[in-house]
């Protein structure tokens, strides 16, 4: 008598798997181990080598694979099997060992705090912080967070045991409702790459300042023909000027006092025939506001240059 396997069952070993729950279904695929983190980080380009089997599955373990069915169901019927695996592998969920894990979470952690580290500066000095105190500051926020969350979910349990109001405190009285809520840190995952975390983590140190941070400044080089550069600034159309009329309201300042606005600290200052060139330093949030600006306003008469992301001193 000859037992027949069922069609949709392929047995693999020493696997790596990825996890997507998707609707109600949980999908899976097959790794080598080792290559999905370098997949997700863009040093192993070829799929061959990070996929066991090119093949989603319900149960790997079980060598389950999902049926077409549930594949349109759950990701839509015009989305390849291949556009599955990608959405798969890019915002799945690692299944690994303990030691695996710990390894992981150590390496994506000690990424993080080395970019926080060369992006973050004492305000008051400019240097940068070493890795090692950085890394305390995270850890003060995490444990922040933590106690944060714990005190929440025991309000939670006291509402729901009408032994308290969320909106009121134990003694009765009207507590104040929270307004906009700072950025917070609980620590590194494996399933976001080092640089957005990192880019968290700064938004969390700026934010609470567990030890005095400012972002590293950027260095700039700002160019534009002089004759832009005493025009005066424009407000937006439709509102009215001085006389009553819609148009084009003019703002004080001069083009060039605009620019000069966002420049923190002015490193050289120079016009070579009809061009003005500024080399100096800008608050990275500014860059994007600052290149709107001249594109808009010089016509393409202006430009900016970066001449550093980061600026920062080191002792």
């Amino acid at each position: 008598m000859v037992i027949q396997q069922p069609s949709n069952q392929i047995k693999l070993t020493n696997v790596s798997l990825v996890r997507l729950k998707k609707g109600k279904k949980r999908f899976e695929v097959a790794c080598y181990k080792n290559k999905v983190l370098e997949w997700r980080s863009g040093i192993e380009t070829d799929l061959d080598n990070v996929l066991q089997i090119p093949n989603v599955f319900l149960n790997v373990s079980k060598g389950q694979t999902a049926p077409t069915a549930e594949l349109q169901k759950a990701f839509g019927k015009d989305t390849s099997v291949n556009d599955i695996i990608l959405e798969i592998l890019k915002k799945g969920e690692m299944q690994v060992g303990e030691k695996e894990r710990s390894a992981q979470l150590e390496r994506v952690h000690n990424e993080v705090v080395s970019i926080v580290a060369s992006k973050l500066v004492d305000p008051r000095t400019k240097k940068v912080y070493t890795t090692g105190m950085i890394d305390k500051a995270l850890d003060m926020l995490s444990s922040q967070a933590h106690q944060l969350q714990e005190k929440e979910k025991e309000k939670k349990d006291a509402a729901a045991s009408g032994t308290a109001s969320p909106a009121t405190g134990e003694s009765g009285e009207a507590k104040p409702q929270p307004t906009k809520s700072l950025p917070i840190w609980t620590g590194v995952s494996t399933n976001k790459s080092a640089k957005s975390q990192a880019l968290e983590a700064m938004k969390a140190l700026v934010a609470h300042q567990p030890i005095p941070v400012a972002r590293a400044r950027m260095r700039l080089r700002i160019t534009c023909t002089t004759n832009v550069l005493k025009q005066a600034v424009k407000a937006p159309k439709g509102e009215s000027n001085k006389d009553g009329e819609e148009g084009e309201k003019k703002a004080p300042g001069t083009v060039k006092d605009k620019i000069l606005s966002f420049v923190e600290q002015v490193e050289s200052q120079d016009v070579m025939g009809q061009e003005w060139e500024l080399v100096g330093f800008v608050e990275p949030g500014a860059l994007k506001i600052l290149s709107d600006f001249i594109g808009s306003e010089t016509k393409g008469q202006g430009r900016v240059e970066v001449l550093d992301m980061a600026v920062t001193h080191e002792d």
